[in-house]
C-alpha cells in the first residue's frame, strides 16, 4: 500500500483578530459651562455692587458747598474694593472649587484686556476692551466676569500710567458691564447667530451706559452751579435728569456712541472664533466638573 500524502493543514477561518483590544465609544465632548454662582458669589457681589451705588450716588446727596468731592473719597472707595474683589474670588473658589488652572486663566485674560484698552484709548472711544470683556463674561459666568472686568481695568491703568481718582469708579463700571454680560440668558442653549446678535447689542448698550455711569461720578463737581447742565440740589428728580442729559450729551456722547458701534462690529465680525476659543480652554480647565476620588494603593501601582 502507498502512504496517503498528508492532508493540507485548514486554513484559519476568518474571524475577530483576538490580539486587538475594543475600540471604545468615543466619550461626548463636554459643554463649556459658565462659573456657576453660588451664595457666597451672590452675597459678595451683592455687597461690592451696593458698595459700589453708595460710591458713585452718595455726592448727589451733599450739599454744594461742600468740600467733599471724589478727589477724596476715591481712596477709601478703592480701599474698599480691593477686599471685596479677593472676597469675590474667594467665594466663587468656595463655592465652585476653582484650581490653579483657574486663576491662571484669570491673569492671562486679566493682561490681554489691559493690552488691548491702550490700542484705541484716546481715539474717538474705539476700545476693543470691551469686546473681549463682553464676551469673557459670557462665557465665564458673572462672577468670574467681575473680578476680571475690575481686574483689567486696573492693570490697564497701571500700564497707560492712568491711576487717579477715577479708577476706582472704572473698576467697578467694568465689573458691571462683565457681570452684565455673564446674566444674560440662555448661556446653555443659544448659540450661532441669534449668540452674536445677542453679545453685539449688550456690547452697544454698555458701551454708551460705561461713559453714562461714568459721568455721573464727575457731574456734581465739574461745572459752575449756574450751568444749565449743572446739578441742583433739592431739584425734582426730573429736572435734574434732564441736566444730566445735557451735560452727557455735551461731555461724551460722541465718544460712548463710538464706543458702543465699535464694540458691536467686532462682536460679529470676530465674535464666533473667539468664543471659540474661550469655550475651549473653559472645557480645559473644566470649571464645575465634580472632583472624585477613586480607591489606588498598592494594587494599581504593581499593575503599572
Amino acid at each position: 500500500m502507498t502512504a496517503r500524502p498528508p492532508a493540507p493543514a485548514p486554513s484559519p477561518s476568518p474571524g475577530p483578530d483576538r490580539t486587538t483590544r475594543p475600540v471604545r465609544a468615543a466619550r461626548p465632548a463636554r459643554a463649556a459651562r459658565p462659573v456657576r454662582l453660588g451664595p457666597r458669589s451672590i452675597a459678595a457681589l451683592v455687597l461690592v455692587s451696593a458698595v459700589g451705588v453708595v460710591g458713585f450716588g452718595w455726592p448727589l446727596l451733599a450739599a454744594p458747598d461742600s468740600s467733599l468731592a471724589h478727589a477724596q473719597d476715591a481712596p477709601w472707595l478703592f480701599a474698599a474694593l480691593l477686599p471685596l474683589l479677593i472676597a469675590v474670588v474667594m467665594a466663587t473658589v468656595s463655592d465652585t472649587g476653582l484650581d490653579a488652572k483657574a486663576v491662571a486663566m484669570l491673569g492671562v485674560l486679566t493682561a490681554a484686556g489691559a493690552a488691548l484698552r491702550p490700542l484705541g484709548a484716546g481715539t474717538a472711544g474705539l476700545e476693543p476692551m470691551f469686546f473681549l470683556m463682553v464676551l469673557s463674561g459670557r462665557v465665564l459666568g458673572p462672577g468670574f466676569g467681575f473680578v476680571l472686568g475690575s481686574l483689567s481695568m486696573f492693570a490697564s491703568a497701571l500700564l497707560t500710567g492712568g491711576v487717579g481718582p477715577w479708577l476706582p469708579f472704572q473698576m467697578l463700571t467694568m465689573g458691571w458691564v462683565t457681570m452684565g454680560a455673564g446674566l444674560l440668558p440662555r448661556p446653555e442653549t443659544l448659540r450661532g447667530r441669534g449668540e452674536l446678535l445677542l453679545l453685539a447689542a449688550y456690547g452697544a448698550v454698555t458701551g454708551v451706559a460705561y461713559g453714562f455711569i461714568m459721568n455721573m461720578s464727575g457731574w456734581p463737581y465739574e461745572l459752575d452751579p449756574s450751568s444749565n447742565a449743572a446739578f441742583q440740589p433739592g431739584a425734582p428728580l426730573h429736572e435734574n435728569l434732564a441736566r444730566f442729559g445735557a451735560y452727557w450729551v455735551v461731555r461724551s456722547a460722541g465718544w460712548d456712541l463710538s464706543r458702543a458701534v465699535f464694540t458691536a462690529v467686532l462682536t460679529l465680525a470676530l465674535g464666533r472664533p473667539v468664543l471659540l476659543a474661550l469655550r475651549r480652554a473653559t472645557r480645559r480647565t473644566a470649571f464645575g466638573a465634580p472632583v472624585t476620588f477613586t480607591p489606588g494603593g498598592s494594587e494599581d501601582r504593581g499593575r503599572m
